[in-house]
């Protein structure tokens, strides 16, 4: 928000949950007043009880970021691509090559009927080479890759692939670089902001409008609040989940995008990391079209 106040921007939702409305404390989204000062976009697009496939997803932003790219104005917004979930944001700027093929729950649940060693046995013959690159244990991946080849008749290791976008792109990412246990306090921290903005009852209004079942309900934070609620953790046990569950999440994001090497780093908690930041804006710019007068850096006590 701090970088949208010094160009012209927009921003482009990474986040797998922000998707779904009525999805609020738990997810995180930006406020309304954040909304009305910077235009948000792939916030709110569907219900709690709808799906939205990565394909989707790719195509809904891909066809804003053309949009914007467009307009030959040197004072047209800038796409500012937001959010943890990474293979959003890698459907995005490597331009992955998804199969078009909707989630299809029957043949799921006759699949998982037949054992996830079964199901990697079949994956095994059908197609091997997308066998070779996923684990044996790992049944969501064996499900999608047998669900494609089922639909389609083709295996799915011949329908992935990457054509990376036309545009430049620069990738920065926050991180805890010198006080590991900093992300430990600022999950503590949000847990807390959560439960004191009102999750708890955005939990229960959900389970009665939905139902308890609701998949979404499953996930990170919102799976441990419906625990709660239904008698079997205690309120701190609830939150103390949250703050487990979330750590060990974090761990895992941190893991998939060290892995890519064109992510420029900062420390999240540095005095001046909007300054840092916004030279490394300013250098990626006019390395990539020369100066930009819209980009001029902010002075030390506006950063």
């Amino acid at each position: 928000m701090q970088l949208a106040q010094r160009f012209p921007c927009v921003i482009l939702s990474a986040d797998s949950r922000q998707v779904y409305r009525e999805f609020n404390i738990g997810t995180a989204k930006p406020t309304q007043h954040d909304r009305q000062q910077v235009p948000h976009y792939l916030i709110d697009i569907c219900d709690p009880t709808e799906t939205l496939t990565l394909a989707s997803y790719q195509q809904q932003a891909q066809t804003l970021i053309n949009d914007l790219h467009s307009v030959p104005n040197p004072q047209s917004p800038i796409p500012l691509l937001v959010g943890g979930t990474g293979l959003y944001i890698k459907s995005i700027v490597r331009g992955l090559h998804i199969p078009r093929v909707a989630p299809q729950p029957i043949l799921r649940s006759q699949l998982q009927a037949l054992g996830q060693a079964q199901c990697y046995a079949f994956l095994q013959q059908v197609d091997a080479s997308a066998a070779h690159k996923i684990h044996p244990h790992d049944q969501v991946r064996t499900l999608r890759a047998l669900e494609v080849f089922y639909v389609t008749g083709q295996p799915i290791s011949q329908q992935q692939g990457e054509a990376p976008p036309p545009y430049p792109i620069l990738q920065i990412g926050l991180d805890c670089l010198r006080d590991p246990d900093g992300l430990t306090r600022r999950i503590e921290r949000r847990t807390k902001q959560m439960l004191a903005a009102g999750f708890v009852e955005e939990v229960k209004y959900l389970c009665q409008t939905y139902g308890a079942d609701l998949p979404l309900l499953d996930t990170l934070g919102y799976q441990e609040i419906k625990q709660y609620l239904a008698g079997h953790l205690s309120r701190s046990e609830a939150e103390a989940q949250i703050v487990l569950h979330t750590r060990q999440f974090a761990k895992q994001q941190r893991t998939w995008f060290r892995a890519d090497r064109s992510i420029a780093w900062f420390e999240a908690d540095a005095p001046d990391l909007v300054h840092q930041v916004w030279e490394r804006l300013r250098q990626f710019a006019q390395n990539v079209s020369g100066s930009n007068p819209s980009m001029s850096p902010p002075s030390q006590k506006e950063a």
